[in-house]
């Protein structure tokens, strides 16, 4: 459920933990050139029993970063939806050999796994003519900041800073 807070926020209530969302009174107490350093930062004070429902992880200086890792090739886009593919066989076949009675439970879960290995290779040649050349290589995206900063309520800014002064 999500309602207006009564700082003017709004408030998003998920089972029974609810969070505001940002709102401008918060102050920054620490600020690290990663991610892991202001993760640790915010696992200190939980740590410490500080109430870290009043902190917030911010990143600045967002960038998107695609690497690319490869090029893309009818062989391997078959290769990658054949080995998908034959995942999802065998998950068939072990559920068909489970709730089947009188028949052999390992030709099942074979004949499930060479079916999905094919229709895996076959799905994917067919995605890849598709894309008609148009992104023909391979790669991952990852959301980076150039700063994260620890924000805490201001009510609470003087005891995390104290509690993070503790952190080595």
């Amino acid at each position: 459920m999500i309602s207006s807070s009564p700082r003017g926020g709004v408030r998003a209530t998920l089972g029974r933990m609810t969070t505001d969302a940002p709102s401008a009174d918060r102050t920054v107490v620490a600020s690290y050139s990663d991610y892991s350093r202001a993760q640790r930062a915010v696992d200190f004070l939980s740590d410490e029993k500080f109430p870290v429902e009043h902190v917030a992880i911010i990143g600045t200086g967002l960038k998107l970063v695609e690497t690319v890792t490869g090029r893309l090739t009818a062989g391997r886009a078959a290769m990658a939806g054949a080995s998908a593919g034959l995942w999802f066989g065998v998950l068939i076949g072990l559920f068909v050999a489970i709730f089947s009675t009188g028949t052999d439970t390992w030709a099942l879960i074979l004949w499930g796994a060479i079916w999905g290995l094919i229709a895996g290779a076959v799905f994917s040649l067919i995605a890849y003519a598709f894309t008609g050349g148009r992104r023909d290589f391979v790669s991952f995206k990852e959301l980076r900041a150039d700063t994260y900063d620890i924000a805490v309520n201001s009510s609470h800014a003087e005891a995390a800073q104290s509690t993070l002064s503790r952190l080595t």
